[in-house]
């Protein structure tokens, strides 16, 4: 709740309309020539029948705090949380996941998924 604001409101951070949905990784990619023939490319060719497209992908962030160990990371756009598990879950995608975490990468990195909200709520 922000400022007293109960969920569903308007001016809350959630909100009864659609919300855009995110999923950021980071990656210990182990050879990135054999990432993207492997791997990204399966991904990108999949993304569209789910709504998803890349925003970031990235080989050198730069870290203002905390740690990020990783020498890459990608934020991926879907029109909804719905659809971004969907992608994620699905069958066609399981063997690229597979391959990302046990072939890929060093330690399969890290990836959450996070949900836009409306930036309105910091308007008064």
């Amino acid at each position: 709740m922000l400022a007293g604001r109960e969920p569903g409101t308007k001016g809350s951070l959630v909100s009864e309309s659609t919300l855009p949905a995110y999923l950021i990784a980071r990656l210990k990619v182990k050879d990135h020539k054999d990432y993207f023939e492997r791997y990204a490319a399966g991904v990108a060719g999949m993304l569209d029948k789910y709504g998803g497209e890349p925003v970031v992908a990235c080989p050198t962030p730069e870290t203002v705090e905390g740690e990020w160990d990783s020498n890459w990371t990608v934020v991926l756009r879907f029109p909804d949380m719905q659809r971004a598990k969907a992608w994620y879950h699905s069958e066609e995608y399981k063997p690229l996941l597979d391959l990302r975490l046990n072939e890929l990468t060093d330690d399969g990195g890290a990836a959450v998924f996070v949900e836009g909200f409306d930036p309105s709520v910091f308007r008064l």
